[in-house]
């Protein structure tokens, strides 16, 4: 059985900067992944055909399996390498659904590393990224599970490095969001492109200057689900926050911290005082 997990993704910045004429925005985002996420398992089918099983704390909060973004990407890379293996795959949701956090996009970029590493494929860096677009404007970006910039609709990435690790809360108020609403709902103007510092040292540079920045979605998704406004309160009131925001287009929110033992005492904070939340301490990878 091969496995392979499924980072969370969280925008630590996110600015629109234009819109092509095909009504896609351009964005420019900071973009970092948790030790937090969805597993991946895969072996061969008993018969012709793939299966797939979802369970995990949100496997009741997604549609159709047959949609589901894994077996999309399965199915491609079968097409584009003539594959001839089914393969029965399980997956366990562990981060909330439509919450500004990879979620479909990272288990569709888990699962092109997966079969890679199974199916022995030799492929350039370009041609694997080309792969991840058609699957997703956040797929090249899940790809990679590295601290990055990403700009355009997701398909220009600049790694991050160096960058430090980071200690997080994560806290869905346990709405959902979807990202064309939340861009439906947007009426801020558009950016000028930000000068985009190349890498920080430490977590206190990186959060002077998140402190310029903003996610321009995040008043849009606050409209449609005020929680999410609630949310970041809670965040920006625990002792130790040093900064709040909400990640993608909602609804989860992210706090920094400066150390484990405060993200973790926040976080107790957070459960106890609102029990149906969401609520995750975690680390963010590194880029020396």
């Amino acid at each position: 059985m091969d496995a392979e997990v499924a980072l969370a993704k969280i925008n630590l910045c996110l600015h629109v900067t234009g819109r092509r004429p095909d009504g896609y925005h351009l964005l420019e985002t900071m973009v970092i992944f948790a030790d937090v996420g969805e597993r991946l398992e895969a072996e061969a089918a008993p018969d012709e055909q793939d299966h797939l099983l979802i369970n995990g704390s949100f496997a009741n909060a997604i549609g159709s399996s047959r949609s589901n973004a894994a077996l999309g990407a399965l199915r491609l890379l079968r097409e584009m390498t003539g594959a001839e293996e089914r393969l029965a795959v399980r997956l366990v949701k562990e981060i909330p659904v439509s919450g500004g956090l990879g979620g479909g996009t990272a288990d569709a970029a888990a699962m092109l590393r997966l079969l890679k590493r199974r199916w022995n494929i030799e492929w350039p860096v370009k041609e694997w990224s080309k792969l991840a677009a058609m699957l997703g404007a956040d797929v090249p970006m899940c790809s990679l599970s590295r601290p990055l910039w990403a700009l355009g609709i997701g398909e220009t990435l600049e790694i991050l490095k160096p960058m430090p690790s980071l200690w997080l809360v994560l806290a869905n108020p346990g709405v959902a969001v979807a990202t064309p609403d939340v861009f439906a709902a947007y009426q801020s103007p558009l950016r000028e492109p930000m000068n985009r510092p190349s890498g920080f040292t430490d977590t206190r540079e990186l959060c002077h200057f998140l402190a310029k920045t903003a996610n321009d979605l995040q008043n849009a998704a606050i409209t449609l689900a005020p929680s999410i406004g609630e949310t970041l309160r809670a965040l920006e009131d625990a002792k130790g926050c040093l900064l709040a925001r909400m990640s993608g287009s909602g609804a989860t929110c992210f706090g920094i911290f400066e150390s484990e033992e405060a993200a973790a005492r926040a976080a107790l904070e957070l459960e106890t005082h609102h029990p149906l939340w969401w609520v995750k301490t975690v680390r963010s990878e590194v880029s020396l």
